[in-house]
């Protein structure tokens, strides 16, 4: 529906009508405006601190706590959504800014074209597993490779927001791979001060609930994971806090007896890596409840949302 407003139609002009009480108020207005402005100076001059009606203006205009501001809105757009700006005001000011995330994408969508080269064996320290898999998917045919790109994207630009830089391991830009142990090299070169593979688990039916895998202590070959295994518990412990507040999901129901964390040593990309890094299976896709959450892409914004309150927290210390 358009508007047409006054300036397209002219309010007609009314003929003036003066009446004696019209002509005595005009003739107020004048003399009690020169008696408030005499009370303006009197009082300055008395030193009364700036409290007259003057002072209450700067001191309203000086704060602005209306709905145009972000903090009052709750973000960028008014509907809770995380900006830069809001992100950055509501910790005190402090940023991400020179912190690096590496996030990997577990799985490729182009895996299943390259058979060959996701089964070559790799050496991942404590003996030799396959490069990649093709990962899981719903039984309604949703992959696990679609789901972690997507998560990562969303969890990317959350952390971009508040002053980090940020990698992906791949981002749908490699027709296969990379292989567990480039995935590991990748934020080993970044020298990432947090990383972090996202996966869904292809469990049974039944089987319910997100869990974080931490890497074990493991000192084998090229394998070295005893300076982070400490750190990296410290991020999963974030991640799993931050992840169910922000999902309200539960942790598993069959791994890792209700706590939500998992300890592996089997895992190239923890075995191989030199920064702080964890899994995190966000749900069990073979599950129809949990694939129902995993196919919603409201659902996945607050799994990354999780995500990244954990990371922060982890990185603020």
């Amino acid at each position: 529906m358009s508007y047409v407003g006054p300036e397209f139609e002219p309010v007609p002009q009314r003929r003036s009508r003066r009446g004696p009480f019209t002509v005595a108020l005009a003739a107020l207005v004048p003399a009690a405006l020169a008696g408030w402005l005499v009370y303006e100076v009197v009082g300055d001059s008395g030193g009364s601190g700036g409290s007259g009606p003057s002072a209450q203006a700067a001191g309203v205009s000086g704060h602005s706590a209306g709905p145009s501001s972000p903090d009052a809105k709750g973000g960028r757009d008014g509907t809770g959504s995380p900006s830069a700006s809001a992100g950055t005001a509501g910790s005190g000011g402090r940023s991400l800014k020179g912190k690096v995330v590496v996030i990997d994408p577990g799985h490729n969508p182009g895996n299943f074209k390259h058979a060959t080269e996701i089964n070559r064996q790799v050496n991942i320290g404590t003996n030799s597993k396959e490069c990649d898999t093709t990962g899981t998917a719903t039984n309604a045919g949703y992959p696990e490779a679609d789901f972690t790109l997507d998560v990562s994207r969303r969890l990317r630009t959350l952390l971009e927001e508040r002053g980090a830089t940020v990698k992906l391991t791949q981002d749908g830009d490699r027709p296969w791979g990379p292989c567990v142990t480039e995935r590991a090299q990748i934020g080993n070169k970044a020298h990432a001060d947090a990383a972090i593979s996202i996966h869904a688990d292809g469990s049974a039916a039944g089987n319910r609930g997100f869990h974080v895998i931490l890497p074990g202590a493991v000192h084998s070959g090229s394998a070295d994971t005893r300076a982070i295994a400490g750190p990296s518990r410290d991020l999963g412990v974030g991640i799993k806090d931050g992840f169910a507040r922000a999902t309200g999901t539960a942790p598993s129901n069959y791994i890792g007896g209700g706590t939500g964390l998992d300890v592996r040593k089997d895992l190239g990309g923890l075995n191989l890596s030199t920064v702080p890094k964890v899994f995190i299976e966000c749900g069990n896709m073979r599950d129809s409840k949990d694939a129902a959450l995993l196919t919603s892409g409201a659902w996945r914004q607050k799994a990354a949302e999780g995500i990244s309150e954990g990371i922060v927290s982890f990185l603020r210390g």
